[in-house]
């Protein structure tokens, strides 16, 4: 496992067992809402996680869309499909969804 996706699972890990272990019912119930969200029904767990996907870029969460790719690649998703959950993420939210080189801020721009 690369040593980036290591660093995301740790504090992501660590992350959850600070917020569930305040015991609140209502996040408790939201967290088992999106788990039962992405379980197998009318559409299968690897669509749901690439609508997860496309959603995550839309919105532009960095964490939403590492932990969606992560899923994603776990669930078989090919590079082929990536390709296109990129192009419908590029035509729902514009080329604002277009990852830039690290270092370069998005400004907004379509360009």
């Amino acid at each position: 496992m690369p040593a980036l996706v290591k660093e995301f699972n740790d504090y992501r890990t660590r992350m959850n067992e600070v917020i569930l272990g305040k015991n609140n019912l209502v996040i408790k119930r939201l967290w088992n809402l999106d788990t039962n969200t992405y379980e197998n029904g009318a559409l299968d767990k690897k669509t749901k996680e690439m609508l997860g996907l496309v959603a995550s870029m839309v919105l532009r969460c960095d964490d939403c869309i590492k932990y969606h790719l992560e899923k994603s690649h776990e669930l078989g998703v090919t590079t082929e499909q990536m390709y296109e959950i990129f192009a419908v993420a590029n035509i729902v939210g514009g080329t604002i969804v277009i990852p830039l080189p690290a270092g370069r801020r998005n400004t907004g721009r379509n360009y």
